[in-house]
């Protein structure tokens, strides 16, 4: 077996295990248990703060589940399609931070941490601290909570802006 397909399995291996743990971390049971909440979202695209002629012509989208605990402490996953029209995962945990009173609508500020899964040849620089296709990540964002629906910005490192909607299936 050639040391890149080795690297690669094992990099497919990781991913699954991370989106096992994810997709447990998003039980409707647990979130109806504990007074949480699963959430899930969809993004149309994003917005790069520079254009490249590396990035495909592919679109970009994402779609992910997150659970959050009553204490705002979450865990997610998000499946999505990159720049580079590469299939791409992240597993995460972060926490958000109601700015105000929360009640029917209002507005957060969140940041997860995790690992990417997917930044492969020739693009695998384009994430810093990659090694086989598997490099941490940390996302920061903005949103606005309305009921049971959500629009966040998010600030996806030096490379771009990402706007994603998503409604909460359990609460």
């Amino acid at each position: 077996m050639r040391p890149s397909s080795t690297a690669s399995i094992r990099a497919r291996l990781g991913a699954l295990l991370l989106s096992a743990g994810a997709i447990a971390a998003v039980s409707p049971a647990r979130a109806a248990d504990e007074g949480g909440r699963v959430t899930v979202q969809f993004a149309p695209g994003s917005v790069h703060y520079h254009t490249s002629a590396d990035y495909s012509n592919s679109s970009v989208w994402l779609v992910g589940a997150e659970y959050q605990r009553r204490d705002r402490y979450l865990a997610g996953y998000a499946y999505f399609n990159n720049s580079f029209g590469q299939k791409a995962q992240y597993a995460y945990g972060g926490r958000t931070w109601a700015l105000g009173a929360e009640d029917a609508s209002y507005w957060y500020l969140k940041l997860t941490g995790g690992v990417i899964v997917g930044y492969r040849e020739p693009y695998e620089d384009k994430i810093p601290y990659n090694h086989n296709g598997i490099a941490p990540g940390i996302v920061a964002g903005i949103g606005h909570q309305f009921d049971r629906f959500n629009v966040q910005l998010n600030v996806l490192g030096t490379s771009g802006l990402m706007l994603t909607f998503g409604c909460d299936l359990v609460r």
